[in-house]
């Protein structure tokens, strides 16, 4: 890039939980050392109840799930929670794209498939990041696109790249389907889209899900 060219802008969607902030936090840093102009946004109700390590190389903003008025800390019923933030959030979202201007990519959290609806909406690069190992995400997919089976009707569960599995070690979603119905239509819908973003991506380390991660990227490349 030369040092007339303005350096590519990006914008980071995080679903607003501690365990979901930080590993995206952590990528944004890594891409500001690239020299990527990074924007960071999680929800203005989870943003009252923390404290971010503001890094001045990345810069921070907001969007609603509906809930902007609340106590900080105040806890919404995952029935109530999940629904308001679906419906309120592209808009928002779509909102800050629009006032941010000149964007080139939006890089949304997994648990916000909607994001990848906004990026194309702008004509931006769409791409996926999921915070979670690539074994709970593999067992998601298989549940999204009916490879897997629920309610659970064996002891034994098997999915491609992974040891067999006793059903009490899947995850809890998994094994203890019905008991969470909100959550569980969150973690399953993440990949409702996954095959038109532009780019996916995880948080693992490749050497630990070296088999799983082949695996991965061998389907997604067959369903391109």
């Amino acid at each position: 890039m030369s040092s007339s060219q303005k350096p590519p802008h990006v914008l980071v969607i995080s679903y607003p939980a501690q365990g979901h902030v930080n590993p995206m936090l952590e990528f944004c840093k890594r891409l500001v050392a690239k020299g990527i102009k990074t924007t960071f946004a999680t929800t203005l109700s989870f943003s009252k109840s923390v404290t971010v390590d503001k890094n001045n190389l990345i810069d921070f903003e907001t969007y609603s799930d509906g809930f902007d008025n609340n106590a900080p800390g105040q806890i919404v019923a995952p029935d109530v929670f999940f629904p308001k933030l679906r419906e309120v959030g592209p808009k928002s979202v779509s909102d800050l794209v629009q006032r941010l201007n000149r964007l080139d990519a939006l890089i949304y959290d997994g648990f916000l498939p909607w994001g990848l609806d906004v990026a194309k909406r702008f004509g931006l690069i769409g791409v996926a990041f999921f915070t979670q190992t690539c074994a709970v995400n593999s067992i998601y997919y298989h549940v999204n696109r009916k490879l897997l089976t629920i309610p659970l009707s064996s002891s034994v569960v098997s999915v491609p790249a992974l040891p067999q599995l006793k059903n009490y070690e899947t995850p809890s979603f998994v094994h203890k389907f019905g008991l969470f119905p909100a959550v569980c239509d969150l973690v399953f819908s993440q990949f409702t889209n996954i095959d038109q973003a532009d780019w996916v991506f995880f948080n693992s380390f490749y050497k630990l899900e070296e088999e799983l991660l082949d695996q991965i990227l061998t389907s997604f490349n067959q369903t391109r």
